[in-house]
């Protein structure tokens, strides 16, 4: 394995812990600390609120570092930090603690995207694809999370699924901080500045006017969609789908399979796991059509299929339910890198990785802002109303992306346009 491949795999293994330690309370605060502390679903969702804050607002200042001093340096601080902070965490001893340990995750968790995703887009070609495959890492990523904090909630306790996980990125972080010590160490010289393109037109601008507008509104109402149904998913597995787990336990447990009778806990986390697995697969299809057919097109079907599984979920349990959650979560994996291959073909090499942060500022602000929505929603009026809101939403992006032109603006465009 040649030193780009292996880079790349550190980049993909990054973003996967970057998405399993943002969403290892989710399942915690739903199969554990809501019977341990005696506090409601709804009551521990807004300590994880601050943690998703700021993974979105350490967004820009991550990207304005790495371009300034160093982006493999900044991917090195990311896997020690993020792991040492989740280590801190698993010592919380109150909820006021875990949500202070979760606000300096964040901190390190919001390196990731503006500085991983400016390296893949600048450094290789074939984006789409690319953006794919880094994608298909995060969202495992997603869907581990739910497995592996299941497995240690019934086989030594929510703790270890914050310490285990940490010590692994801080030996990856070592790793990788070796591996690419000479671009750390390498000084950044002042770069040329471009030669001036001609004046743009009215239209050009209102063009790109447009695009922008759509980026970030798309941007935003998807970002609270994703990270509504990533975050909420195994509480609802945990009420809708208790009918199958009972029976996949009993049936393990009668197969000989140790003590898989009361590992329920493990047995939602799979279904989440499987659910979220299964769905990621649709960014490789994304990937590929988006190097063949453009964004729009491919926006479209995607935030089509989110309209009509959504809508269908209501009042669903067991293997319905499984299947619905299913075809949304398609929907939702399959829009992550659309965006972000809209910015990698317009946005000025020099300054993408702030650009990314301006984009995840917007897209991790509404992943915060999707926590308290969760919270009001579940406790006023139940998972139902939630799915129809994130049908409407949904609907929302489809309107917007119908608004994009065919083809991109040329990339000396852009830079004006971020």
């Amino acid at each position: 394995m040649n030193r780009d491949r292996i880079h790349f795999l550190f980049l993909n293994v990054g973003h996967y812990l970057d998405h399993l330690f943002t969403l290892i309370f989710a399942t915690v605060a739903a199969l554990a600390l809501s019977r341990e502390w005696g506090l409601s679903y709804g009551e521990l969702l807004k300590y994880a609120t601050p943690g998703f804050f700021a993974f979105g607002v350490f967004s820009l200042p991550a990207g304005w570092l790495a371009d300034k001093w160093s982006r493999e340096g900044m991917i090195a601080v990311f896997f020690v930090g993020i792991g040492a902070s989740s280590i801190a965490t698993a010592f919380a001893q109150t909820p006021l603690q875990v949500g202070i340990g979760l606000f300096v995750v964040g901190i390190f968790a919001a390196i990731y995207h503006p500085v991983g995703l400016a390296i893949v887009t600048q450094r290789w070609k074939n984006t789409g694809m690319r953006l794919a495959m880094n994608g298909i890492w995060g969202n495992l990523g997603v869907a581990s999370a739910a497995l592996i904090t299941g497995y240690f909630i019934d086989h030594g306790g929510w703790r270890i699924a914050f310490i285990v996980p940490g010590a692994i990125s801080i030996v990856l972080g070592v790793l990788y901080a070796i591996h690419q010590w000479g671009e750390i160490t390498h000084k950044k010289t002042a770069s040329v500045a471009a030669a001036s393109s001609a004046p743009m037109t009215a239209d050009m601008k209102s063009l790109l006017l447009r695009i922008s507008a759509i980026v970030f509104l798309t941007t935003a109402v998807s970002s609270l969609v994703f990270q509504s149904t990533t975050f909420a998913l195994p509480k609802i597995f945990d009420e809708r789908l208790q009918g199958i787990a009972v029976q996949i336990t009993q049936w393990l447990s009668a197969s000989g399979v140790p003590a898989a009778k009361g590992d329920i806990a493990t047995a939602i986390g799979a279904f989440t796991f499987i659910v979220f697995a299964m769905a990621s697969l649709a960014q490789l299809v994304v990937g590929s059509l988006l190097d063949r057919l453009g964004p729009r097109t491919v926006f479209l079907i995607v935030a089509a299929i989110q309209v009509v599984f959504f809508a269908l979920m209501p009042g669903l349990r067991d293997g319905y339910a499984l299947a619905a959650a299913f075809g949304f979560m398609l929907g939702a994996f399959g829009q992550i890198p659309i965006n972000d291959f809209m910015i990698g073909k317009m946005a000025s090499g020099e300054a993408r990785a702030r650009i990314y942060g301006v984009r995840y500022v917007v897209s991790f602000t509404a992943f915060a802002l999707a926590l308290p929505l969760i919270a009001f929603i579940y406790g006023n009026y139940g998972f139902d109303t939630l799915f129809w809101l994130m049908s409407g939403a949904a609907a929302v992006i489809f309107v917007a992306v119908a608004c994009l032109p065919y083809k991109l603006p040329a990339p000396n465009a852009a830079p004006v346009a971020a």
